[in-house]
């Protein structure tokens, strides 16, 4: 399917923001490498109107040539900067395959980080074994909710505070505004048509093509609305049931993403009998696939008067309000990092937060600890081009 993992790149005719499509983290997803193809080809001639860059990297190059979500370990797990440093110790020697597979990956990324001259996005694109999957992820920063706004599709906040070291997580902690998107299931043919829908409306949203030049555009929105008619705008995350070795969990048939249910329904089976579901909502990514670390997921819609107040509030600045509140202690040496005493900020405690602009690193009994969201605004001093993504100057990989 790839002989390289730089799929292609377009050069506009002047510097300017750059957008990085990933596609293929998981080696059975393959609807976005035949989306960002199509996309290229259609640029083909119109790098005179493109202001910066598009590069699009194949993620899992290995997974992708056997149609396996992975070979040894699942790539889109292991971006945390702990596990970055000791395969960099390492050198990959004598790794697993994706071992290899990411420190390669890694080193495009830096190496287009590196080069880039202005402000950089991300695009991740991802299918779902399930089917009606389509929707959008992304950390809660202001620059990155707004990139997602521009797709009309479901947006689903806090994912981050749920699954550990995505490269999406990675990528918005270093600067990067940065997007996943779930195109549908992962061999229908109308995933590739989303996908590419995505990618067309990313150019424009990132500042690489102006509306006018990118006739695509109108019938790329006119797709995703039809896609995402029945669905709700934005959605919580409450609940992940994670699948580890030697738990037999197998998902009841016939789930859809989004699917209602209710508390006590009986969605799953393990070693130990009955999955049931603690609380309404609606189901989200239900595992059918023989690999996978996912269960499903519960997420829950709110109103979008909530995404409105919480601009406003980080706007004027009333994040730092919190550090003030009652209950509420900073954590030492840390100017970003509080813990919070649920005992003493009762109910709405984690809400509030999330409206003020941090995210959950950690609960533990009584306490909840939480961090101010880096890059919450375009015009925060530590914004701008992204960094490196282990925060060094490092030479290329």
């Amino acid at each position: 399917m790839l002989d390289a993992r730089l799929i292609g790149r377009v050069c506009g005719h002047s510097e300017g923001p750059t957008l990085i499509c990933v596609v293929g983290i998981h080696g059975n997803e393959p609807a976005g490498v035949h989306a960002v193809r199509r996309v290229l080809a259609a640029l083909s001639g119109r790098e005179q109107r493109v202001e910066g860059s598009l590069v699009a990297l194949a993620g899992n190059m290995a997974a992708l040539r056997v149609g396996r979500r992975f070979v040894d370990r699942d790539l889109n797990r292991a971006w945390t900067p702990e596990r970055l440093e000791r395969l960099l110790a390492a050198g990959g020697a004598g790794g697993s395959v994706e071992d290899r597979e990411q420190l390669e990956l890694l080193e495009d990324l830096e190496g287009v980080l590196r080069r880039a001259p202005g402000p950089v996005f991300a695009l991740d694109l991802h299918t779902t074994s399930g089917p009606g999957g389509i929707f959008s992820v992304f950390t809660d920063a202001l620059p990155h909710r707004a990139f997602a706004l521009d797709l009309p599709i479901p947006m689903v906040f806090g994912l981050e505070e749920l699954v550990d070291g995505t490269l999406l997580n990675l990528l918005s902690e270093k600067g990067v505004v940065a997007l996943t998107v779930e195109t549908g299931q992962h061999d229908e043919p109308a995933a590739v048509d989303r996908a590419e829908a995505a990618i067309w409306i990313a150019l424009v949203s990132a500042g690489l093509l102006s509306e006018r030049d990118v006739p695509e555009v109108i019938e790329a929105r006119r797709m995703l609305r039809r896609a995402s008619s029945q669905l709700p705008r934005a959605l919580e995350m409450r609940y992940r049931r994670d699948v580890t070795d030697g738990d037999r969990f197998v998902m009841n048939p016939g789930y859809r993403n989004f699917q209602p249910v209710r508390a006590g329904d009986h969605v799953a089976t393990d070693a130990r009998g009955d999955v049931v579901v603690a609380e309404r909502g609606r189901l989200l990514m239900p595992l059918y696939q023989e690999q996978g670390e996912d269960g499903f997921f519960l997420v829950r819609e709110f109103s979008g008067f909530w995404m409105g107040l919480s601009r406003v509030m980080r706007t004027i600045g009333l994040s730092r309000v919190a550090f003030w509140l009652p209950g509420v202690k900073r954590v030492a040496g840390s100017v970003d990092e509080v813990v919070v005493d649920k005992r003493i900020a009762r109910v709405f405690a984690r809400q509030l937060f999330h409206l003020l602009g941090f995210r959950q690193l950690e609960e533990s009994g009584t306490s909840l600890v939480m961090r101010r969201r880096r890059f919450d605004r375009r015009g925060d001093p530590e914004g701008g081009a992204a960094s490196t993504l282990l925060g060094t100057s490092r030479d290329p990989l």
